[in-house]
């Protein structure tokens, strides 16, 4: 999202809290409780888990079909389309999530779908801390979210990062300071043709989030909350002002440009801190009391 708006290139710094090191990153092979529980959100056969919600329809219409399963992947394509029209999509899971890691594999395909905005070549992306997709209005363009921005490669030698991040309706903290820009590019190499790329996204709360892309860390920041623009048709009591924002949906984007995605998997840092249970584990960083089980 956003290629067109304001987007400054602040790289890396290389800053991991302890926490990473300490819990999240632990050797997870020392016993069976270490084991890391990934779930596969995308199952390869269908859309079981997910919602449509396309700009200009109600929640749950797939307008022409625009995401859908060929050969074990999840493809967003636009061959139903006269033109895009700005019917901006997003493919929402079924359940809200605060602390955890999401590994994507996705990859561009194809042209550009007629009428797609000049911006959004080879754009898509992956959404963070979402909103209920059912307090979208049918007009709606983007959900109120954090973006992890999917860039590909124009073959023309510019540089086009991805994993960068996006603000619709959001601000964060980057580099210790509070900030309004809308894109912040990453520190990743540039992506041409339709060779694969594996993002994933460390997600601690409303505290830190860290994207990578191909097990490098290319971006982290802080503290997001409400507010700010680069979103529209929303109701506005779903965006009050400087309200942290610590937990949402997951949202897969459709923004005119086809893409392959052939892996969805989320590993949960939710759950039971109690050593003592018997579903506890060691890589858990917030606590859920009440899914202990003894």
């Amino acid at each position: 999202m956003g290629a067109a708006r304001l987007i400054v290139r602040l790289r890396f710094a290389g800053r991991l809290p302890a926490i990473l090191c300490a819990a999240v990153l632990a050797p997870t092979a020392l016993a069976d409780s270490r084991t890391e529980d990934w779930i596969e959100l995308f199952n390869g056969e269908d859309l079981t888990g997910w919602v449509a919600k396309i700009r200009g329809y109600p929640l749950g219409e797939n307008f022409a079909n625009t995401f859908r399963v060929e050969n074990g992947s999840l493809r967003i394509g636009y061959e139903g389309y006269d033109e895009f029209a700005n019917r901006f999509g997003h493919l929402f899971y079924r359940q809200a999530f605060s602390h955890y890691r999401l590994r994507i594999d996705y990859r561009f395909i194809g042209a550009q779908a007629n009428g797609g905005e000049p911006w959004a070549r080879r754009n898509s992306g992956v959404m963070l801390h979402a909103q209920d997709p059912a307090t979208m209005p049918p007009e709606q363009d983007f959900p109120i979210s954090l973006e992890a921005q999917f860039l590909g490669g124009l073959g023309d030698g510019t540089s086009r990062p991805t994993a960068n991040l996006c603000t619709p309706g959001t601000h964060v903290e980057y580099a210790g300071r509070f900030t309004s820009t809308h894109c912040i590019e990453s520190a990743s190499a540039t992506f041409d043709g339709d060779q694969w790329v594996t993002v994933e996204v460390l997600v601690l709360g409303g505290d830190r989030i860290v994207h990578y892309v191909n097990d490098a860390a290319v971006i982290d920041y802080t503290a997001p909350t409400l507010g700010g623009g680069n979103v529209s048709g929303h109701r506005p009591d779903m965006k009050a002002e400087g309200k942290p924002l610590t937990s949402g949906f997951i949202a897969l984007q459709s923004e005119s440009h086809p893409l392959e995605i052939r892996r969805v998997s989320l590993l949960n840092l939710q759950g039971c801190t109690n050593p003592e249970a018997k579903n506890f584990k060691p890589y858990f960083v917030a606590p859920d009391p009440e899914s202990c089980r003894f």
